[in-house]
């Protein structure tokens, strides 16, 4: 990333793929956007920051480059590898983290508290870091560029549920369980399928993770 393509990202403000911090003041917090980040569409997170685009500058570009590996290799699991750039803008030190679209998703935030382990996947959704629900996550394994090819078979339940989306364009797990009259465990491996197989794609927003025809 040179400075025009920095300033750039900057001027436009978060996104999917970029976030601002105007300091590292929790791993943990960090991790979480690195984390989501690596799951999704990759992006880059930039210390020195503020959230309305105000610069702010960095104070050690030592600290702020050795708290970046840390969060990414002590708090994420399993581990990724980020590029970090110290980059000057209008007098400022910034730290840019840039963090590609992992081949090992999931990752997950994984930290101690309390005496308990704290371990979550998380996702990026608009401008925010979300925590990827339990088929979320299971979906993120099974589209890895790594994954085996899959092949279905278009069975009742199948048929059931294209015909379902064809009157709704957009269904969430529980909806489309209660249409083939299966559990949620049941529903949740035929719609992995489904959607590693590219027939369905899945979707989230704040309200939750939802379903529509590829």
């Amino acid at each position: 990333m040179n400075r025009k393509e920095l300033n750039n990202i900057i001027a436009f403000g978060e996104s999917t793929t970029v976030e601002f911090k105007r300091k590292i003041a929790s791993y943990e917090k960090i991790a979480k956007e690195l984390v989501a980040f690596a799951n999704t569409k990759g992006g880059c997170l930039i210390v020195g920051v503020d959230d309305n685009g105000t610069i702010y500058g960095i104070d050690s570009e030592k600290y702020e480059t050795e708290a970046l590996n840390i969060c990414c290799t002590s708090y994420i699991n399993p581990p990724i590898v980020p590029e970090i750039q110290i980059m000057q803008v209008k007098s400022k030190y910034l730290a840019v983290c840039t963090v590609v679209e992992s081949d090992s998703k999931p990752h997950f935030l994984e930290y101690e508290e309390n005496g308990q382990t704290i371990k979550q996947a998380y996702i990026r959704v608009g401008e925010k870091s979300m925590p990827a629900s339990k088929e979320m996550t299971k979906i993120l394994g099974a589209l890895n560029s790594s994954s085996r090819p899959l092949t279905i078979s278009i069975g009742d339940n199948e048929k059931r549920i294209f015909k379902y989306f064809e009157e709704h364009p957009r269904a969430g797990i529980v909806e489309l369980a209660k249409c083939i009259n299966v559990s949620k465990r049941r529903m949740n491996r035929i719609i992995v399928n489904l959607v590693r197989a590219k027939v369905v794609a899945i979707h989230a927003d704040a309200s939750g993770d939802y379903f529509t025809l590829y």
